[in-house]
């Protein structure tokens, strides 16, 4: 390929709205350019890289068993009401009516798709297992697209979906997914953290995240510096650094403390305004915080508060859900409530705090002075952090009034108890017991058993070998191959620009004419047709630009290895690689056989 037949509009200037590192690179390389806010095209050289990144994945996905499907990327409003996730996927789900006025969805995700083809292909046990994949265009409406293709509105996702007549069968494949998604990324040239994740709105059991560390991060990775632990914040776990103690085990460590009594906290609200007042430690203090949950499927039958919910489904066979419930949440005072643990323990779609105006409605008294102690117009979710609390001080649903001598078990009994806990760096390792630490993380992949959510709501049914009817166990995998793409940037660059590994690299070899005229570019041909029939990717850069341009461009693009083909020199051509600064000379009768030994080389050591 010539420089000059291709196009390749490279950049000398950072664009101003572009902030990380791939994003700008990936503009001034001429990889992308920007059609409207989250929505990129990828120019000839990015497609290139972007196609290596999706060949990876195809091929690793092909080995692991799976089957390459290509469903729309529009699909019917139905199927989204049949999973019940109409309702649940909130804005961030592109809707729209056709002329017809039918609902339809441009994807964001494809259980629904995928089961609702092969709900009406699988009938027999026989058929089972299939794990089928898709690379096809997304859409989620993100509300502040930002880092370029890292976090855009549109992109391009492999997402698999795997179908069991059993839990064993499942797990086999879930952990073929693990070990084919470590051999893509290591493919890819890529240093990956594989961590233990909620499964948020897609719903399922086990789940693994594989991130790259990142300063821009969108989350925070919990890991262990003595052992493999290592876990999103939002399903990270610690040791506990307290007794965690039963209803009867509380009340009988409580036989002790004085009665609960009432004192008087005049302007006093928050966790540090009251340790000044009574001159004590946060760990003393049962924090109480009013939340607000969205489509709670937990069924809350003979829950405090809860009589006058209405159950219901969103559509036929659908999960019932509350469309709104209110929880009270205890967490000892030292501590913060991890909102996706609570959202996981509810059931729900979406949790945030509550608002003023119902937090006086719900417990009678002003922000900042709720408890549990008396509250029967709210379910009580308690952190296990609580039950050791036996003379705690804590809100007497009062204003200017607070507890003291609060007992869990004695005084007050939570409707659940559960980890509702946010884990940070200086937690003690639930595994090892040495300290935790963090780091911020970018997600690529992630791998989730899904179980029955989908099957079931969906009714996708299979005979077994006695002919009676079953729901397929059913496991999701999806890699963002944009993201990928730019995580590759992101780990492999220098002042200069990209340092491409060799299996993502546009072309594997760039040969620079210093003249295109007369013997160099003889020479330069003929370089460029042995390394071709060598099976080496060949980009010639025939421009008439100056040497320094030339060079500027090469090292910012980030080809691999370079060769310099001037007049001054022949018969002997420079040769560089790019993560090196000195370049070296070489016979142009032995240079294709040289590039084409190193290029095998690196490929060879990135796929083993």
């Amino acid at each position: 390929m010539k420089f000059s037949q291709t196009f390749i509009p490279t950049l000398r200037e950072v664009p101003g709205d572009a902030v990380i590192v791939s994003h700008r690179l990936m503009l001034r390389a001429a990889l992308l350019r920007r059609l409207a806010n989250g929505l990129f095209a990828y120019l000839p050289l990015g497609l290139r890289s972007f196609r290596k990144v999706e060949q990876i994945i195809r091929e690793e996905m092909d080995a692991a068993g799976a089957l390459e499907f290509k469903p729309p990327v529009v699909v019917p409003g139905e199927i989204w009401k049949e999973s019940g996730r109409w309702e649940t996927m909130g804005e961030g789900m592109l809707r729209f009516k056709n002329r017809l006025n039918a609902d339809f969805v441009i994807s964001p995700t494809a259980e629904e798709a995928f089961t609702a083809i092969l709900r009406d292909e699988i009938s027999s046990y026989r058929q089972l297992p299939l794990t089928g994949y898709q690379i096809n265009t997304k859409y989620r409406d993100e509300i502040r697209p930002r880092y370029g293709v890292m976090r855009g509105r549109e992109f391009t996702m492999k997402d698999a979906y795997s179908y069991h007549a059993n839990e064993e069968s499942l797990e086999k494949t879930y952990q073929d997914m693990g070990r084919a998604y470590r051999r893509i990324f290591k493919r890819c040239g890529l240093t990956v953290i594989p961590v233990r994740a909620d499964t948020g709105a897609m719903g399922g059991t086990g789940s693994e995240e594989f991130m790259v560390e990142s300063e821009i991060g969108d989350n925070t990775l919990i890991l262990c510096k003595t052992c493999d632990y290592a876990a999103n914040v939002e399903k990270a776990a610690c040791k506990d650094d307290f007794e965690r103690r039963s209803i009867d085990e509380a009340k009988a460590a409580a036989e002790n403390i004085p009665s609960i009594k009432k004192i008087d906290t005049p302007s006093v609200k928050t966790i540090d305004e009251l340790c000044r007042f009574l001159k004590t430690g946060a760990k003393q203090f049962i924090k109480t915080l009013i939340y607000r949950a969205e489509n709670v499927e937990l069924d809350l039958t003979g829950a405090p508060g809860a009589s006058t919910l209405e159950r219901k489904s969103p559509a036929p066979d659908a999960p019932k859900m509350y469309p709104e419930a209110f929880f009270a949440v205890l967490i000892r005072g030292d501590l913060d409530v991890n909102e996706v643990k609570l959202a996981a323990a509810v059931k729900a779609s979406e949790v945030s705090l509550a608002s003023d105006e119902d937090v006086i409605r719900l417990t009678g008294a002003p922000v900042g002075f709720a408890g549990p102690v008396g509250l029967t117009s709210l379910p009580i979710i308690a952190d296990y952090s609580v039950t050791s609390i036996n003379d705690g001080v804590t809100g007497a649903l009062e204003k200017d009034t607070h507890y003291e001598h609060a007992a869990f078990g004695r005084d007050f009994e939570p409707f659940m108890l559960t980890d509702v806990r946010t884990v940070k760096a200086g937690d003690t390792c639930i595994h090892c017991g040495a300290a935790l630490y963090e780091k911020k993380g970018n997600e690529l992949g992630h791998i989730f058993k899904l179980g029955y959510k989908y099957t079931a709501s969906m009714n996708f049914t299979y005979l077994d070998e006695e002919g009676k009817s079953h729901k397929p166990a059913m496991g999701c995998y999806g890699i963002g191959v944009d993201r990928t793409l730019a995580s590759i940037i992101e780990e492999h660059h220098d002042d200069d620009g990209i340092v491409w590994p060799m299996t993502t690299a546009p072309f594997h070899v760039v040969v620079i004419a210093i003249k295109y005229d007369g013997a160099v570019k003889a020479a330069a041909d003929k370089l460029v047709s042995e390394l071709e029939t060598l099976g080496v990717e060949v980009l010639l850069d025939d421009r008439d630009e100056r040497p320094g341009v030339k060079f500027k461009d090469a090292d910012l693009i980030g080809i691999p290895l370079r060769v310099v083909v001037g007049e001054k020199n022949l018969p002997k051509v420079e040769v560089k690689r790019r993560i090196e600064k000195e370049n070296r000379l070489v016979e142009i009768s032995a240079a294709a056989d040289e590039l084409s030994r190193i290029v095998k080389e690196e490929l060879a050591a990135l796929n083993s």
